[in-house]
């Protein structure tokens, strides 16, 4: 007899009893195990600065993440087990008070806690009616609050820096293509577009204009003055140039922090010179913005609020876990506009969950995860005007290192900070330029290598140094005070 196409056969029927899930046989051990993974993150934490700020990892741990996939399954305390040793041992470093490289923010407990409970929750953050999204949406306007940004603007969480930047020039190049960039594309435009950046702009521009198929040369570099920040007069030479060469100047971008120095351009200066020629005003805040928060501080961004749209890390000065960057637009329609559409199968609704507002029509990213909670968590802890303070704080910090470095003969101070990236090197007499490099190389890679201190290098206007970005919570004076023992230690080691 030929069974009716709505029932399942009999043994499929059985099948259902057997039904797998990824949840627990066993909550009880699992809430066990629980229990002693934040037993152990607050250990982890709470004694950090008694451990190594890095380490390198052995050849035999190594090849653990070497292997193929696992087939069958593990039992969850084997692999927490192999979590503890051979992940938790072996961090990057930056949350430990003496790690200094790069620019990185050094995390926050309460974070943490914000991230897990993301991850349990598991909203997706494309849009909609739910909690989740309502955060988000709160985050956005509290740090549009903090920079000075009107109420009507818009803004979106990202992966970080890199990220926001590209959405912020984005809008730009639309907005300022003067005509439906969307629907004709870049073979539309009459004249070539030109954005404008100091020498000393992230390279992270460099990918966004070509992301946006405008093309590295679309990103003038325009010279610096003493102090690394843009040449006022040279961008207006340069922006009346391509004027006359038929090209089209659409954006300034002003840099609220190199990552070379810390370098804080005129952003007021700028936005005269934005407002003046008719031109998209950007500032990528990813370092600096928040000092707009900072009650010692706060001036030395004064005209961030003039921006048209702005980038900035949650994940470095407000300690938010990575990753976690924002995107700000002072006109969410054009914002909008950029990037919204409205395909069936996402139809907004007066009711129901697809009632709220579309998050995704903000960005490139029409999935992503619950990011806020741990910005949200850390700041209703402890207020922005803890935030700030610290923001001084590591100010006062580099400052107090640079006169280290300046009262001890044989250090250099290659740059006056200006904010809180200190460029200093080991100089000893009567080397040349090639010595001196490969001095300070191994004087970083030993302090790497020693678990003491982790530093950067660059190398400013032909002169190679080490890089100390102090954008730490957990740093004390009397660390500053060990790494320049250390560098003079091992840098007299090396000259011996």
């Amino acid at each position: 007899m030929e069974a009716h196409p709505l029932e399942l056969p009999a043994r499929d029927a059985t099948s259902l009893d057997r039904m797998e899930s990824l949840d627990p046989p066993d909550w009880s051990s699992i809430a066990a195990l629980a229990h002693r993974v934040v037993d152990d993150a607050v250990e982890h934490i709470a004694n950090v600065r008694d451990r190594p700020v890095w380490q390198p990892m052995p050849e035999k741990v190594e090849a653990t993440f070497r292997a193929p996939p696992p087939d069958g399954p593990t039992p969850i305390e084997d692999v927490y087990r192999l979590v503890r040793k051979s992940v938790l041992s072996y961090p990057m470093g930056n949350i430990h008070p003496r790690f200094w490289s790069w620019y990185m923010g050094s995390s926050n407990f309460t974070g943490a806690l914000g991230d897990f409970i993301a991850a349990i929750q598991g909203s997706n953050l494309g849009g909609g009616s739910h909690a989740a999204a309502l955060v988000d949406q709160q985050v956005v306007g509290w740090l549009r609050d903090m920079i000075g940004f009107p109420v009507s603007a818009s803004g979106t969480l990202v992966s970080g820096g890199s990220t926001a930047n590209l959405i912020g020039l984005t809008v730009a190049r639309n907005a300022m293509a003067g005509i439906d960039l969307r629907e004709e594309g870049l073979a539309a435009l009459d004249q070539p577009m030109r954005f404008y950046a100091s020498d000393q702009v992230h390279s992270c521009h460099r990918k966004a204009v070509e992301t946006l198929g405008l093309g590295n040369k679309a990103l003038r570099r325009i010279p610096t003055d003493s102090c690394y920040r843009i040449d006022i007069a040279a961008l207006r030479t340069a922006i009346a140039e391509d004027r006359e060469r038929s090209l089209q100047p659409a954006c300034i971008i002003g840099t609220a922090g190199t990552v070379n120095s810390g370098a804080v351009d005129d952003l007021a200066a700028l936005a005269e010179i934005a407002t003046e020629e008719g031109l998209w005003f950007h500032v990528d805040g990813c370092i600096g913005a928040l000092l707009a928060i900072a009650p010692k501080n706060a001036w030395r961004v004064k005209g961030i609020e003039r921006a048209d749209s702005v980038a900035l890390d949650p994940h470095k000065w407000l300690h938010a876990p990575f990753e976690v960057g924002c995107a700000l637009v002072r006109d969410h329609l054009k914002h909008r506009a950029t990037f919204a559409v409205s395909p069936e199968y996402l139809q907004g609704m007066s009711r129901g969950i697809a009632s709220g507002q579309w998050l995704y029509e903000f960005g490139l990213q029409t999935s992503r995860g619950f990011g806020a909670l741990k910005v949200w968590m850390a700041l209703m802890e402890h207020g922005v005007a803890k935030f700030g303070r610290l923001i001084d704080q590591n100010v006062a910090q580099a400052a107090f290192l640079a006169g280290l470095v300046r009262s001890h003969p044989l250090l250099e101070l290659v740059t006056e900070p200006e904010i809180n990236i200190v460029c200093f090197r080991y100089a000893a007499k009567g080397q040349d330029e090639d010595k001196l490099k490969q001095i300070n190389v191994e004087i970083m890679l030993r302090l790497q290598e020693s678990g003491i201190a982790a530093l950067s290098d660059t190398t400013i206007r032909g002169r190679h140094c080490l890089r100390a970005a102090i954008c730490n919570h957990r740093t004390r004076r009397d660390d500053l005070t060990l790494l320049v023992k250390e560098v003079q230690r091992i840098g007299s080691e090396i000259s011996l």
